[in-house]
């Protein structure tokens, strides 16, 4: 089976390269238009997320080849990369790839979003036309065991990021529906971006943000489709949250006990107030959570749930690397049996001429013979053949089956003079 992959993953590079190897959708549709003209008889897809970029190809082209193309397009210099670039070939990639697709090369394994950015790249490929038919079937097998990993394990159940499991695990055990829910976040940093992204997967929520940089809080606000307030809105805001995140770098709470029970408590009637206190130190007294209603977890909460999860998650991997290696061998065996299902027509064919030539020729000779007669020589006639047959045929299955079946095929189109 001729295909490669080329490229590097959070594995092998550092950001500093992925980044410069980096695509984005344009880029992409450009890249593999171009790479078209460079390899015209070559199948090509490339992946790249900010973890990963990888280009899958069919075909004749070297992986120093492949990897050229990459640079060049990106104009990194090869020094730089040397040693660092990862290439696989044959079964190797078919198995490498449901394994990325089913995020079990992921750097947090589980998450759910490398089977869109797979899907994404298909239909980038697909759009572009550089795509065919051992890429489509691969692909799409690989988007059916990421479906069958997802659906017969729990590994995508357990988060282990502290974001997602806050909104995943824990928010969602207060709220059934995150769509109109007043979240409130406090600060401006990853953690809250993070968190948002997770939220906003959730559901359609309405979100505030509050930052002392001005500017940096109203680019997150702008990003997740928000409204940015002024600090001073703070008491306001927690009155009127449903969700509070607080992700700030102050070095002690910005909400105490006492300034909580006095600008909060009067104004929310006991309304329930999930509140993610994701800060380092915190920034609510953690005395906070045991006013009626508040529901106050800490980043040593988070922290806990996500080792719980962690090890739950580990407890489902040999599930699914089994669903993986039973993938990779049916879709191996399939391109296999295509690759010997002509050779099996043209020999069968081969002896099929013969053999009705020799019946023409005997019955020819034999006029007097019954049509019983004539139908019993028929049979031996092709029981003989059948079992001439089964030894080439036998050794070609059993070949298929590891993929070593190449130089059997040859041998079988020598012998018997087959087209090729």
């Amino acid at each position: 089976m001729n295909l490669q992959m080329v490229g590097c993953t959070h594995r092998e590079t550092g950001i500093d390269i992925r980044q410069q190897l980096a695509f984005d959708y344009s880029q992409t549709l450009e890249a593999l238009r171009e790479w078209q003209s460079r390899f015209p008889d070559t199948e090509l897809l490339l992946l790249s997320t900010c973890n990963r970029v990888e280009l899958y190809a069919t075909g004749d082209p070297l992986a120093n080849e492949l990897i050229k193309a990459l640079l060049d397009y990106r104009k990194v210099p090869v020094e730089q990369v040397e040693g660092r670039m990862m290439t696989l070939s044959g079964n190797e990639v078919v198995k490498y790839l449901y394994r990325v697709t089913s995020s079990l090369e992921s750097m947090v394994v589980g998450e759910p979003q490398i089977l869109a950015q797979v899907k994404q790249a298909y239909q980038s490929a697909q759009e572009v036309g550089s795509t065919g038919p051992l890429l489509h079937g691969l692909f799409q097998s690989a988007l059916r065991t990421a479906k069958r990993v997802a659906g017969e394990t729990s590994l995508h159940k357990h988060r282990v990021s502290i974001p997602s499991v806050a909104i995943s695990d824990l928010a969602s055990c207060v709220f059934e529906s995150f769509d109109g829910k007043h979240v409130l976040v406090i600060g401006a940093g990853e953690m809250a971006d993070e968190t948002l992204r997770y939220l906003r997967d959730a559901g359609d929520a309405q979100i505030h943000v509050i930052n002392r940089d001005v500017q940096r809080g109203q680019q997150l606000a702008e990003k997740w489709d928000g409204q940015y307030h002024g600090w001073e809105e703070l008491w306001e805001q927690l009155v009127a949250a449903d969700l509070t995140i607080s992700t700030t770098a102050a070095t002690e709470p910005i909400v105490t006990t006492a300034n909580f029970e006095e600008k909060v408590v009067p104004g929310r009637y006991q309304r329930p107030l999930f509140i993610l206190d994701l800060a380092v130190p915190r920034d609510f007294n953690p005395e906070v959570g045991n006013a009626l209603g508040v529901y106050l977890y800490s980043l040593d909460d988070l922290a806990l749930a996500c080792e719980k999860n962690r090890a739950a998650r580990a407890a489902e991997l040999p599930a699914a690397e089994k669903i993986v290696l039973q993938e990779t061998k049916r879709f191996v065996a399939e391109i296999n049996h295509r690759a010997t299902g002509p050779v099996i027509f043209e020999l069968r064919k081969g002896l099929e001429r013969p053999k009705n030539a020799e019946l023409e020729r005997l019955f020819h000779k034999l006029p007097e013979l019954d049509d019983e007669s004539r139908k019993e020589i028929e049979q031996f006639a092709d029981r003989l053949v059948n079992k001439m047959l089964h030894p080439p045929l036998k050794s070609l299955q059993d070949a298929s089956k590891n993929g070593t079946q190449h130089g059997l095929l040859d041998a079988l189109r020598s012998l018997f003079k087959l087209e090729n």
